[in-house]
């Protein structure tokens, strides 16, 4: 690991950006240039303390997640993120089953979506970017462990993923959530993060275990989703899906058609914000 090295990259990576490049406000005056350590520590879900040990070659050698999740909060192409790894003496994601590295194109679009309920998402359910309506809505993944960042995993175990939704709709999603995951496992048999999820969820899980012993298999592109929350009401959404080139990662809006109830609901979403009033789900 090359301290001095990756800290200087990390400084430059920072100090390239504005806030309007990752989709936050600029706030007061700024003495100097680019994004300030806690709004990288913030995209990045990690501690203040730790990034800034970071940049001053302090740090213990950081992990392969948290390698991700800072090529992610500073925008970096797989060349930028490749060269991350290796400054931290880590060998770069390789493979044909997806790296979770979102690329910067494609969080820039979803910087963009400021009144749009939006994130990046696994094909088997990782949620690996939020804009802040969607932080909003469905609740702050960023600084959650990895393992709960699954909207698969959190509806099958999580209560409170569940009640995001009407009672009555709840069946529709996990039938659906587990027919799309028969159908990747299928087609990625040499991915064994599907399958552990898999072999998880049939385990802790029997609502999960029979659902997938009646071996229905769909893909889940568009679709009206309701979704309860718990400031603003129920909304009624259209969820439409956008597929990478890879089809690897899935780009999913939630809009609601103009001068209806949920219209409204969402514009005062965007209002109350994540002012400690997100979701538990």
């Amino acid at each position: 690991m090359d301290r001095a090295e990756l800290a200087d990259f990390l400084r430059r990576g920072r100090a390239r950006l504005v806030p309007g490049d990752v989709g936050l406000t600029a706030g007061v005056r700024r003495r100097t240039p680019g994004l300030r350590r806690e709004e990288v520590a913030q995209l990045a879900g990690m501690s203040v303390d730790y990034y800034t040990r970071l940049e001053q070659s302090r740090a213990p050698r950081p992990s392969r997640q948290i390698l991700t999740a800072l090529a992610r909060a500073l925008r970096l192409t797989d060349e930028a993120r490749d060269h991350l790894f290796h400054l931290a003496g880590e060998e770069p994601p390789r493979g044909g089953h997806g790296t979770g590295h979102v690329r910067p194109g494609l969080l820039l679009v979803l910087d963009r979506l400021e009144d749009t309920p939006a994130q990046v998402v696994s094909d088997f359910g990782d949620v690996l970017a939020q804009n802040s309506m969607a932080a909003a809505l469905f609740g702050d993944m960023s600084a959650r462990p990895q393992a709960q960042r699954n909207i698969v995993r959190k509806f099958f175990t999580d209560p409170g993923s569940r009640a995001l939704f009407p009672a009555e709709d709840q069946a529709e999603h996990a039938r659906l959530h587990v027919a799309n995951l028969r159908a990747l496992l299928a087609s990625r048999p040499g991915d064994p993060r599907p399958a552990a999820l898999v072999a998880e969820l049939r385990a802790s899980s029997e609502e999960f275990a029979r659902l997938w012993d009646a071996h229905e298999v769909t893909v889940r592109r568009s679709g009206v989703k309701r979704v309860r929350h718990p400031v603003v009401g129920d909304l009624e959404l259209d969820c439409e899906v956008l597929l990478s080139a890879e089809h690897d990662q899935r780009l999913v809006l939630h809009t609601a058609r103009p001068g209806s109830a949920s219209y409204e609901r969402l514009r005062l979403l965007r209002v109350v914000g994540l002012q400690d009033l997100t979701p538990t789900g």
